[in-house]
């Protein structure tokens, strides 16, 4: 694919940068094997790096493999992700490995149309599992790719829409060495931002992340937390958490609908 001299200066720099800064310490770099990358991969979503890092060595080390974290309760699976946040992000990633080992006998499929037919899995998860576990040249946009795009080749612009940046990321991606250029982009990314502020407030697709004081997620964050180091009735739960005791009773009630927590012997427990 023909590159303008401006594409062509962007990739040398993106190149160069990596070179010289490249995050090698990152242990989902270490490996090619897809489910390890699926994990981090959702690990990653919407929480730092230094936060993720020992507990995606943790996550492998309980279910080190795809049919290992199948085969374990949703419970545990919890457990083991408290720290996190977003806990909805541990069940899909549950349900993801019980479909891989049901309908693929364990092994992950290798096309983006079947990745992104998992649960949990969407476009661009499905692109870094291609990208980074197979090598394979498909087109992704995460929050550090799109801000060095905005930052080189929107500098001016508002509103800009993923679609068209997409069409940059296909232009200029190598389609020889994906994983590392997409590496490169990720690093570099981080650096543009710690320089010259977040280049994403000019996305179309931009919004900020919603107040986490008081909000309903601090409301179910706290009662996992709670209910991973034991079994609690209702009053316990009302006495233990400082919040409101219908909000408090709304989020027990929408958990126990999604399968995220039970009721036995009248007491709440992880499934």
């Amino acid at each position: 694919m023909n590159q303008t001299k401006k594409e062509k200066a962007f990739v040398k720099t993106v190149w160069d940068y990596y070179k010289r800064h490249r995050r090698q310490s990152l242990p989902w770099r270490k490996t090619k094997n897809p489910y390890c990358i699926l994990v981090s991969e959702i690990m990653l979503q919407q929480t730092q790096v230094e936060r993720v890092i020992p507990k995606y060595k943790s996550f492998l080390k309980k279910f080190p493999t795809v049919k290992a974290l199948s085969e374990a309760s949703l419970g545990d699976v919890l457990r083991e992700w408290q720290g996190l946040g977003y806990n909805r992000r541990a069940r899909m990633l549950h349900e993801c490995a019980k479909t891989v080992v049901k309908e693929y006998k364990g092994k992950f499929p290798k096309t983006h149309d079947e990745l992104v037919k998992l649960p949990g899995i969407g476009h661009y998860t499905a692109g870094a599992v291609m990208a980074f576990a197979y090598n394979k040249p498909v087109p992704v946009i995460e929050t550090n790719i799109r801000s060095v795009y905005i930052h080189h080749f929107y500098n001016d612009d508002t509103d800009v829409e993923d679609k068209d940046v997409l069409k940059l990321v296909d232009k200029t991606l190598d389609r020889e060495n994906v994983r590392e250029w997409y590496y490169a982009l990720m690093d570099y990314g981080v650096f543009i931002k710690k320089e010259f502020g977040n280049p994403n407030s000019r996305s179309k697709h931009y919004g900020k992340q919603s107040k986490f004081e008081g909000s309903d997620r601090q409301i179910r964050g706290a009662i996992l937390r709670l209910l991973a180091q034991g079994e609690e009735s209702r009053q316990s739960l009302h006495k233990k958490l400082s919040f409101d005791y219908q909000r408090i009773d709304e989020q027990l009630e929408k958990l126990e609908r999604e399968g995220m927590i039970e009721i036995r012997k009248k007491k709440y427990t992880l499934p």
